[in-house]
């Protein structure tokens, strides 16, 4: 063993990446870019509203300084992300890491009910936007042979659903899509994985346990008895990113209390 490669930096050290994370300005993606810019990468802060993200950019570069910069962006426009990226490199360079971790969820009820404009939004949201962000970054990744593209699935990608159906069919389908561009990307040196959050305490998820009977009922189900929190996914998305996933691609690591034990 080298042990002058093992103490400098550390397996997950991100010093000199730099990471596009979508949906960042609060929740999970927010957590991610967190703890990315603490491991030394810098981030770039993407959601719809400009005020937000750049709260998160402000915080961060209180921080560290220069670390953070932020770039609203809707994920339903191929002119927002490409708008993304264009301004990522301006400012940093180079994009290293791309997390897609913003998605959309309009619909609470039936499969057999969702209007046709539902199901689109859900589908071109959570799955074909990030198969354009992806595919815009990875050029210059093939180039480097090297990059890191994390999805942000969900659990319901896992198990079926009266209520979330269609979501879960579109978390499904980003499991494959990550297989898909392992296999691709791969050769590279490019790892392509998700992430699969059980139910954790964000906005998003708000009415699942926004009451304290329905916290109860919703942790009752996992093994720690407890829902996540939004730094809970972050040190996968961590792990993922740097010299300690090198090996892990095509995967879904599940990050869910044990839920689905």
């Amino acid at each position: 063993m080298d042990k002058a490669r093992v103490v400098a930096g550390g397996l997950f050290d991100l010093t000199g990446k730099v990471a596009v994370i979508t949906g960042s300005s609060r929740g999970i993606g927010k957590a991610i870019a967190e703890h990315m810019a603490a491991h030394g990468a810098k981030v770039t802060i993407s959601s719809r509203k400009a005020g937000p993200c750049d709260e998160v950019a402000a915080a961060i570069n209180a921080r560290s300084p220069g670390h953070a910069i932020a770039v609203p962006a809707n994920i339903s426009s191929k002119e927002d992300l490409q708008r993304l990226v264009d301004e990522t490199r301006k400012a940093f360079g180079k994009i290293d890491i791309v997390v897609c971790n913003a998605a959309s969820n309009p619909y609470y009820g039936s499969q057999l009910e969702i209007s046709d404009e539902a199901f689109r939004k859900i589908l071109e949201n959570n799955i074909i936007a990030n198969n354009w962000l992806i595919s815009m970054v990875a050029p210059e990744m093939r180039a480097r042979k090297d990059g890191a593209v994390i999805i942000v699935s969900s659990i319901g990608g896992l198990r079926g659903s009266t209520v979330i159906g269609a979501y879960c069919i579109s978390k499904a389908a980003d499991m494959q899509l990550a297989r898909n561009l392992a296999q691709e990307l791969g050769p590279d040196n490019i790892r392509v994985n998700c992430i699969a959050p059980g139910l954790v305490k964000t906005d998003f998820a708000k009415a699942l346990w926004d009451t304290p009977e329905g916290e109860k009922r919703a942790s009752a189900g996992t093994p720690l008895r407890r829902l996540g929190e939004p730094d809970d996914l972050a040190g996968a998305a961590v792990y993922l990113a740097s010299r300690a996933g090198a090996w892990t691609t095509g995967q879904t690591l599940v990050v869910d209390g044990g839920a689905t034990c």
